[in-house]
């Protein structure tokens, strides 16, 4: 890879304008990191290229292969693994100029957008038309070219899917300068391979996504959030899978206790439950209230004949909002002191199994390992955490002694993730952060065919290298 002449640099800029190029380091530091919490990871671009339309991206491109000058596509920056850190310094390509909800087409209810698009801009334009956008991987600050390029997932994925369930259509622009456009307002196609499913998350390692259609659906009538406490972990598992055998919920999800003590402090707010050690929160929604009643008392049996304290419900909507809220900014709550949030997904009848797995990896290093997640699809995060949690207290350990055991805590959840037939990421990606583990979930056969793909795409190696493996 070659750093940027003062030519060079001067054709990129005069293709955005010098009013759409970032070139004061100062400034530059806002695009040398994700949210993943260490610096270490942290490099400063060289320079930052803001395009307005995709034949903007097209001729840095062209410009970028021809110069062998690496490209790392940025969204929102919202990873929380490296995955849009310039990791070889050059070019750092945002695509917050590009920022437009293109149409609304109700009849075919498809959404039309810039991969600038905001989570929220987009939730808030679809709502407007009278639908419902499902997923909810989290930050409404994250863009959609971002979200689609790590395929992200959320809580809502037990009944609604993952992004990958969402998108019909790609403009993409190749490393080589040209604008393909993959699918479109299709519910199905069987034409040749899907090249469409093959950008989704592929980390902007074979193109930079720039439009996209997303498809959208017939607003729920009502919305219900269940909280039910349990004595333990693997009373509130064991009832999982006998409750999806009789209720597709929106969202369902394992939850200790000291974790939503600590969020609803950070917000003030009132956990609607003082009892047990583990909660599940369950999400439901229906075409009425006789339909949502139905529902609820079946969730109420089932965890009731399995154990469970009691079950709140959430029946206003300032409940909902309170109990939403404070699951919602646990991370928030205790970001500070956070070093990572894994994402290993496992099978959902392994999830008591890891979790337990987790705690005595816990026990063995010394550390507070939070544990909670999507009980209906099997994703656990288990946050690492520089402190340990003492009589309701996060205690801050000095870095010597959290570092030397950082490693060793992250290996031995991903082998017992593996051994339980699981993968290293669920929803936030692979990047820089989890490359060296990529081997702990895939064939070496499987990776080769992965990296002849990457060859195919963008043979130069300009596009965020350094992603996913090297």
């Amino acid at each position: 890879m070659k750093t940027l002449t003062s030519k060079i640099r001067e054709d990129l800029i005069s293709i955005v304008g010098r009013e759409n190029a970032v070139v004061d380091p100062e400034r530059m530091g806002d695009y040398s990191h994700d949210e993943f919490s260490l610096g270490d990871i942290s490099r400063m671009p060289e320079l930052v290229l803001k395009p307005r339309s995709p034949l903007q991206v097209a001729a840095i491109l062209e410009i970028a292969g021809r110069r062998k000058i690496p490209v790392t596509p940025r969204g929102g920056a919202t990873g929380l693994c490296g995955g849009c850190v310039p990791s070889p310094g050059g070019v750092v390509l945002s695509v917050e100029n590009m920022n437009r909800v293109l149409e609304i087409d109700a009849d075919n209810q498809m959404a039309w957008v810039e991969a600038g698009v905001t989570l929220r801009g987009l939730e808030q334009a679809v709502d407007e038309a009278g639908f419902y956008f499902p997923p909810h991987p989290g930050e409404e600050s994250a863009m959609i070219g971002g979200m689609i390029a790590t395929n992200a997932g959320g809580s809502r994925a037990v009944k609604y899917g993952v992004l990958r369930n969402y998108i019909r259509g790609l403009e993409v622009v190749t490393p080589q300068g040209d604008i393909l456009t993959l699918g479109g307002k299709l519910i199905k196609s069987s034409t040749g391979y899907s090249l469409l499913h093959l950008m989704i998350g592929s980390e902007g390692t074979l193109g930079v996504i720039t439009k996209a259609v997303v498809q959208f659906l017939t607003r729920p009538a009502v919305t219900r959030s269940l909280v039910i406490p349990f004595e333990n972990l693997d009373a509130a598992i064991e009832t999982v899978p006998r409750l999806l055998k009789r209720v597709i919920p929106v969202a369902l999800e394992f939850i200790p206790l000291d974790v939503l003590r600590i969020s609803g402090e950070h917000l003030h707010k009132t956990w609607p439950c003082e009892r047990g050690e583990t909660h599940l929160l369950v999400i439901l929604d229906a075409a009425g209230e006789e339909e949502m009643d139905r529902l609820s008392q079946t969730v109420a049996e089932i965890a009731l004949e399995k154990g469970a304290l009691d079950v709140f419900i959430a029946d206003t909507p300032k409940k909902q909002d309170d109990v939403l809220a404070i699951r919602s900014k646990i991370y928030e709550a205790i970001k500070r002191d956070t070093v990572e949030i894994l994402d290993v997904c496992v099978p959902r009848a392994e999830i008591a199994a890891h979790v337990k797995k987790v705690r005595a990896v816990e026990q063995k290093h010394g550390l507070w390992l939070p544990t909670f997640g999507h009980a209906g699809d099997g994703n656990v995060h288990t946050h690492i955490m520089k402190a340990r949690f003492e009589k309701g207290r996060v205690v801050p350990l000095p870095e010597a002694e959290w570092r030397e055991k950082f490693d060793a805590v992250r290996e031995e959840i991903y082998d017992d993730g593996k051994a339980r037939g699981g993968v290293i990421s669920g929803e936030h990606g692979i990047g820089l952060v989890k490359k060296k583990y990529l081997s702990r979930s895939l064939s070496p056969e499987q990776i080769e065919l992965m990296r002849g793909i990457k060859r195919a795409f963008d043979p130069a190696g300009i596009l965020n290298p350094g992603k996913i493996f090297d």
